[in-house]
């Protein structure tokens, strides 16, 4: 006698609901997935404009070839004029500028109300004194001329690297609008006259020292290393004319923006070929933002004070 088959169970059937939900889950999984990969892929080689005035140099390929090693992308956008990468970058048609120093970027917010900030220093472009007849500052003697440009700019800039030497005390303390009636005459170890830029140096042999502008060193056949002072970059007076990376105010946390700063801080080839490029003139500075975003403001400040 046959046992009767036991009935078959059927398998429970599987809700469309649920299908549906757990399909849908899946899609979304692979749909973030796909979209964190190429996303953060997009991120790290999104290509960063640069905004400068001398892209031909040779520290700029350099930087651009080892930014490329970190895995970004820099292309350089090369202006022919200095008022010309500001006004790009307020326009986002750039992402960055290196080209100026903070008092010309305060200069330029002040005037078209804009909130330009820097991320990091480059280097500092000293202005410079020089003598035919003494080798260093301290064997200039009591009651001598020095002379300092007379446009207002370089006239300031000039009166501060001559306290900075100790050979005169700015009443003031003095700022970038600092000029020949700041000058405490009674607690300064010499007196300064004010010239055209082009007659400082052919004035030289006339003078105990004279404050020669870059632009006539090389014309003038000085050799930078005769310098008897410049700016020091330690001196908070020297900040404001520290060249700086830009960017938006908006931008100025961006992580990708402040490698790129770093790159270029610790790059030794870019910081030889950077000092090469000005003829021994450029120090390189890696400078706290905190204190170049300090400066700005107090520039800022001043700036607007003057108007």
């Amino acid at each position: 006698m046959s046992t009767p088959e036991a009935p078959l169970i059927e398998a429970p059937k599987k809700s469309p609901v649920l299908l549906i939900v757990g399909g849908l889950v899946t899609l979304a999984l692979v749909v973030g997935l796909v979209y964190f990969v190429f996303l953060r892929d997009g991120e790290e080689n999104k290509t960063v404009t640069i905004g400068v005035v001398d892209s031909s140099e040779a520290y700029w390929q350099t930087y651009v070839d080892e930014a490329e090693e970190e895995g970004i992308d820099v292309e350089l956008v090369n202006f022919t004029e200095y008022t010309q990468p500001n006004p790009a970058l307020t326009n986002q048609d750039i992402d960055l500028n290196v080209f100026q120093h903070i008092v010309y970027l305060a200069d330029y917010n002040v005037a078209n109300d804009e909130d330009l900030t820097p991320i990091g220093s480059t280097a500092i472009y000293p202005l410079a004194l020089y003598s035919k007849t003494y080798d260093d500052v301290e064997a200039i003697p009591a009651g001598e001329t020095v002379a300092v440009p007379n446009d207002p700019s370089n006239q300031a800039r000039g009166l501060l690297v001559l306290q900075s030497a100790g050979l005169i005390k700015l009443k003031s303390g003095g700022s970038i609008f600092s000029d020949l009636s700041d000058v405490d005459e009674a607690a300064s170890k010499v007196k300064v006259k004010a010239l055209s830029a082009e007659l400082t140096v052919t004035s030289l042999e006339d003078l105990a020292a004279a404050i020669v502008n870059n632009d006539f060193v090389a014309d003038a056949d000085l050799d930078p290393e005769d310098a008897i002072a410049h700016d020091d970059p330690s001196d908070p007076n020297a900040l404001p004319y520290v060249n700086v990376f830009v960017a938006r105010a908006d931008d100025a946390d961006n992580a990708t923006y402040q490698k790129l700063v770093e790159i270029f801080q610790s790059s030794d080839e870019v910081q030889e070929q950077l000092i090469e490029a000005s003829a021994g003139t450029g120090i390189a500075v890696d400078t706290p933002v905190k204190d170049l975003e300090t400066s700005l403001e107090k520039v800022e400040a001043d700036t607007r004070a003057q108007k």
